[in-house]
Order: structure tokens, then sequence, then C-alpha cells
């Protein structure tokens, strides 16, 4: 009884040693790929628990996530002769599950180490010994991260098609500690340099906006002063036309009156053309020497009246009614027996 629970015991033992080393569990974001015999399964796994044969299967877990890869203190020679350093440069990148065969059987598990690593130190060598100390460190170190990125992209898109490049960091290049010290002082003196430069199209721009104000308000008091003349014009025009009017308005009055009188002695001319007639000539004869004619009564009348000025009283004259007969005239009548 006593054998039988130990050879149980020792059974459950080695079932545990196998399961222990057979169940293997893969995290979200990774495929598991499988070496037996040191060859590679074409079978792979998805995150979760999976079983193996203990000691004659491995595994390898590959990130399929985006993750960052570091390289770090990348040596490079620049065109002149100088050996610099980069620190650090970050290539995050992220690999297809779909392409997680391929790249292994190809390139091993650790593919970044041939793909990315190898690569990284490769392409800065030859960026940096085609460029002068000046370019690398200063007038194209803002491109070396994209010219990077679009270098490794290029040759992983033939090499291992389904890892991308993402992005690419490079940090700035360790320099011998002289030369670095004159590119402070180069910096300072080009600080310097260009703070003179603001303050002279500060100044400037001053003297800019002075100006434009001038002009402006110049332009202004210009155009015041032509409103201000451009009224007076207009007022002098307006009592121009005012006086125009008023004259036009005169001369259509003396027209018309002119008119008027004209045609008044138009028609009295034709009317009186019209009364010189035989009979009227006759007519107006007769009245003419009935109004002049005087006619005196009484027993002694005399022969001959002298009508003087100031209504003198006459001479030789009877103290008789008497009328007075035109001055200078003679009256027939008297005259007459």
């Amino acid at each position: 009884m006593a054998g039988n629970a130990a050879a149980i015991a020792v059974a459950v033992g080695i079932f545990s040693f196998l399961v222990n080393f057979s169940l293997h569990k893969l995290e979200e974001g990774h495929v598991g790929v499988y070496y037996r015999g040191g060859a590679l399964l074409s079978n792979t796994s998805q995150p979760g628990f999976h079983m193996m044969i203990p000691f004659i299967t491995s595994f390898r877990s590959v990130q399929v996530t985006l993750q960052t890869d570091e390289v770090k203190n990348v040596p490079c020679g620049t065109s002149g002769g100088v050996m610099i350093y980069f620190d650090r440069i970050e290539v995050v990148n992220i690999l297809s599950a779909s392409s997680v065969f391929d790249i292994v059987k190809n390139y091993t598990a650790d593919y970044d180490k041939t793909l990315i690593f190898n690569k990284v130190h490769h392409e800065l060598n030859q960026f940096c010994s085609v460029h002068s100390l000046q370019e690398v460190y200063i007038d194209l170190f803002d491109q070396i991260d994209e010219n990077l990125k679009t270098a490794l992209q290029r040759d992983l898109n033939e090499m291992a098609p389904g890892l991308y490049i993402q992005a690419v960091r490079v940090t700035k290049p360790k320099i011998p500690e002289m030369i670095r010290k004159n590119y402070e002082q180069m910096e300072g003196e080009k600080t310097k340099l260009l703070i003179s430069e603001q303050h002279q199209k500060l100044v400037e721009k001053d003297a800019e906006t002075d100006r434009k104000k001038a002009i402006i308000e110049a332009e202004k008091e210009a155009s015041v002063a032509k409103i201000h003349f451009g009224q007076k014009i207009m007022e002098k025009e307006s009592l121009q036309r005012m006086a125009q009017i008023e004259d036009e308005m005169h001369i259509d009055r003396q027209k018309s009156r002119s008119d008027a009188e004209f045609y008044q002695l138009k028609k009295q001319a034709e009317a009186n053309k019209l009364l010189l007639t035989p009979e009227y000539l006759e007519l107006t004869k007769y009245k003419s020497l009935t109004a002049n004619s005087k006619i005196y009564f009484g027993p002694d009348i005399p022969n001959l009246f002298v009508h003087g000025t100031g209504h003198q009283p006459l001479t030789d004259v009877p103290e008789k009614p008497v009328s007075t007969a035109q001055e200078g005239t003679i009256n027939p009548e008297v005259l007459s027996p």
C-alpha cells in the first residue's frame, strides 16, 4: 500500500515536472515561434497558454506592437577625418504579425540586430564620410534623422517586407573638447550678431513705422484739405449758379415785359390803323374844334382876348363873366361879327 502511494507520488511529480516545462504563456502583442532540434517550425502561436514537447521543443516570443530600439555610442568619421560619437539613436519600429515567420526564418528572432542596429551603423558612417564636421554637427544635423529613416525603410522594403520604421531620433554627437569650445565661442559670436541684427531691424522697423505714420497723417491732412477745398468750390459754384439763375429770371422777366409792351404797341398800332378812316378823322377834327371853341354871351364882347401868364387880369375887359381861351390862340368865333 505504501509502495503504491509512493508510485503515485512519483507519477504526479513527473507529470507536474513535464507540465511545467511544456506549458508556456504568450503575452498580448507577441507571436510565438518554435524550434525543434534547432530547426524553425512552421507553426506560430497567438497570445495565451500553449503546450509543447519539453526538452525537445523551444519557443521565442516575438513582439508585434510598436517598439523602440536604442543604438548607443555609434562612432562616425567625417570627411575631414574628425571622429565623433552619437551617444544614442532611437529607432521606433513595428513588425507585422503575418511577416513574423519569414523574418525570423531569414534573420532569426533577433532580427533587429541585423536589420536595425547594424544598418544604423552603416548608414551613419556613409552619411558622415561625405560631409564635414560643420555639416554633420550644425548645418545638416536636423536632416540626419529623416535621412536615416528613409535609408532604413528603403532597405527593409527589399530585405524584410513587413517591418516598418515609424521614426528615428538622433541625439547631438560628441565631438572633441577643443572643437566643441570653438563651436561654443562661434555660437556666442553668432548670437551677438543675431542680437545686433535684430536690434538693427527693430530700429529700421520703428523708423519705417514713423515714416508710414507721417505719410498717413500727411495723406489725412491732404484729404481733409481737399474736402474743404471741394466744399468751397461747391459753395462758389452754388452762388454762381444762383446768380446765374437770378440773371436768367431777370432777363426772362424783362423779355416778357418787353414782349408784352411790344405786343400791346403792336395791337394798339393795328387798332389805330383800323381807326384811320376818313369818317373817323372827320369826327376827330370836329371833336377837337368843339373842345377848343368858346362861346361868350353879353351885350359888349371885346374884339380881342389875350391870355397872359400868371393869370394877370385882362386889359380893356369889362367886369363881366368871361372865359379864357388857350394861350397864344385867337378863337375864330370871338372874332366873328
